[in-house]
């Protein structure tokens, strides 16, 4: 009787094991330039089988992010929620999502479900442990912000080298002028220190007086 309930017991062992899809994710990824690829990969052969994949956000798994559905020998049909850009890729036993356009606000922990509808038995796998995405800001040079930015940088260099143009201007006036004034100040000081002539043609220089001795010769 106890072998037979041990066997039975291994029996149902094997099979919940069987029913059950596990998954596997990295523990995290960093979103560079605003994008990222998860892959999910599963203990269960998606051959031939209907499913669905989708990618979840959240701790309690509340948003629905991206969705991928059909058969894995047909077209694939990818739907993705507002506010996200998702798009993704099967092999045999693994689901790509890949992600971009995100923003720094959209930085949380993802889970992937995998949930097979066709053939029968309905399978969904056991919930993992998740991925955080962590996104970094944008660095991009020609985005909105660094224009916002460079706006006021340019309007502050043509004020600054207009006004240096008419500073220069004016300090060119103003020497022009303070030259022009210390000309005419040369000329109006400027005098020819000449003596009168007496007439005739010796043309002897006036003196402007004369010794004592020779006035005292000149009386006599």
């Amino acid at each position: 009787m106890f072998g037979l309930l041990l066997a039975l017991h291994f029996f149902l062992s094997i099979q919940v094991t069987e029913n059950k899809i596990l998954v596997t994710q990295l523990p995290m990824l960093v979103a560079n330039n605003n994008a990222v690829n998860l892959s999910c990969k599963y203990t269960y052969d998606l051959f031939s089988k209907e499913f669905r994949a989708s990618l979840y956000k959240g701790v309690d798994s509340a948003m629905e992010v991206c969705v991928v559905s059909g058969n894995y020998s047909h077209q694939l049909q990818f739907h993705s929620n507002t506010g996200f850009h998702c798009d993704g890729k099967l092999s045999n036993e693994t689901v790509t999502f890949s992600l971009w356009n995100l923003y720094v606000n959209q930085t949380d922990i993802y889970f992937c479900k995998i949930e097979v509808m066709y053939p029968p038995p309905y399978l969904d796998n056991e919930k993992s442990n998740g991925t955080i995405i962590h996104v970094k800001e944008k660095n991009n040079c020609s985005g909105p912000q660094l224009i916002e930015y460079s706006k006021p940088f340019w309007a502050l260099t043509v004020a600054s080298g207009i006004l240096a143009f008419y500073g220069l201007l004016v300090t060119v006036a103003l020497f022009a002028y303070w030259m022009k004034n210390k000309n005419n100040r040369l000329l109006q000081s400027d005098y020819m220190n000449m003596t009168p002539r007496r007439p005739g043609p010796t043309r002897k220089h006036y003196q402007p007086y004369a010794p004592a001795r020779d006035f005292a010769a000149y009386r006599s």
